[in-house]
């Protein structure tokens, strides 16, 4: 456990001081993060509170072990029946298998079509609802024309390096940049898709509901927009969003939403079909009645919010220019004590945090996304046992 400086060494730096944003989280204007937070909401599986107690004001995590390292780039990770993970690299657009038990690395193959590019590459991943008989594989990815959502049958037979089949594409046309690709996919307890998406730095986008960039979208498993939808016809379940990289439920079925912000305030949200979340005519919380203020916001240096889960009656939020675990204990839709950091430092910058069963996380590093500070073993996957 040691220390990793932040550095901000992305090749497009200049164009993020143009946009004055902050992106995935670097060392200074070009990073996501937010300060102290406030309140928020979240979902799980896990034992401990139920959605309709209150958490302890106070909790703890243990690094319990180092499942993988040697990671580059890693993004999104998708947990396998029998206790295997996914893990997606932005930059080399592969998915490999790591045994949940040894951490041995299995390549499946390279997605076609994905084109890195700053803060852009094959992002989040996740298993069809019907995985144990379909066996696909969504992910998430920026070509060289957009970001789109694709699907692709994992077929476990295959030799390693070959066990992706081609990709079917679900949905295309979201807005792809730079910057703010937004990049993270989930199956709600509804069975639907979500995808949180970004303006890809043109902040318009995100008022513009004939946009898919800067929101929320809500999906069937085949890329038609979900029934009940706010929008007739539309896959918008909100929008007013900058760079969405964050989604979990709680056991109530309610949505939660990471979101980063410009040079003020990062924010977790309480998603609410339809409501306008205020980029860019606000940041963080508004005097504007029209718009849904965060369950919580941080300021940029202390957060950079990417990937969150909820367990034990709280969202958990991984930081990348934060460099650091938050918990923020939910009463409702707000938070039920003030948010508490962990990791602060320790593992350098955090991108994905996914609930492992019982009171486990599994937590991903992002020091090889060219905003970190890479060792010998680059990238490392963590279980966590939290309270």
């Amino acid at each position: 456990m040691r220390h990793r400086a932040v550095t901000a060494v992305l090749a497009a730096a200049a164009l993020l001081l143009t946009a004055g944003c902050s992106s995935d989280g670097g060392g200074s204007p070009g990073d996501d993060g937010s300060a102290s937070p406030s309140d928020p909401s979240a979902r799980s599986s896990s034992p401990g509170p139920t959605a309709r107690e209150t958490p302890p004001a106070k909790g703890s995590v243990k690094v319990v072990r180092t499942v993988a390292t040697g990671l580059s780039t890693p993004w999104g990770l998708a947990p396998l029946p029998g206790g295997d993970l996914l893990v997606s690299s932005r930059d080399e657009a592969t998915i490999t298998r790591v045994d949940g038990e040894t951490g041995e690395r299995t390549e499946l193959g390279e997605v076609p079509g994905v084109s890195p590019a700053g803060e852009g590459g094959l992002l989040g991943i996740a298993l069809s609802p019907r995985y144990a008989s379909d066996h696909m594989i969504y992910a998430y990815f920026t070509s060289a024309s957009d970001n789109r959502i694709v699907r692709m049958i994992h077929d476990e037979d295959k030799p390693a390096g070959e066990r992706l089949g081609a990709p079917d594409t679900v949905l295309r046309g979201i807005p792809k940049g730079v910057i703010h690709n937004g990049g993270r996919i989930a199956f709600g307890p509804d069975g639907m898709l979500y995808a949180g998406t970004g303006e890809s730095g043109d902040t318009g986008l995100s008022q513009d509901r004939e946009s898919l960039g800067g929101k929320i979208l809500r999906l069937t498993p085949e890329g038609e927009p979900a029934p009940g939808n706010p929008f007739a016809g539309s896959p918008v379940y909100s929008y007013g969003h900058r760079n969405v990289q964050g989604l979990a439920w709680d056991g109530e079925q309610r949505l939660f939403a990471s979101e980063f912000g410009q040079n003020t305030w990062d924010e977790l949200n309480a998603i609410t079909p339809g409501d306008n979340y205020g980029w860019p005519r606000a940041e963080g919380r508004s005097d504007d009645g029209g718009f849904h203020d965060p369950v919580g916001q941080w300021t940029t240096d202390e957060a950079s919010p990417s990937g969150i889960a909820h367990a034990g009656g709280s969202v958990w939020m991984a930081g990348l220019r934060g460099e650091r675990l938050w918990r923020v204990p939910l009463k409702g839709t707000e938070a039920a004590a003030d948010p508490q950091a962990f990791l602060e430092g320790e593992y350098g910058r955090l991108r994905t945090v996914v609930p492992a069963g019982d009171d486990r996380l599994w937590l991903v590093t992002s020091n090889t996304d060219g905003r970190g500070d890479p060792q010998d073993d680059d990238d490392r996957v963590l279980e966590l046992r939290v309270s």
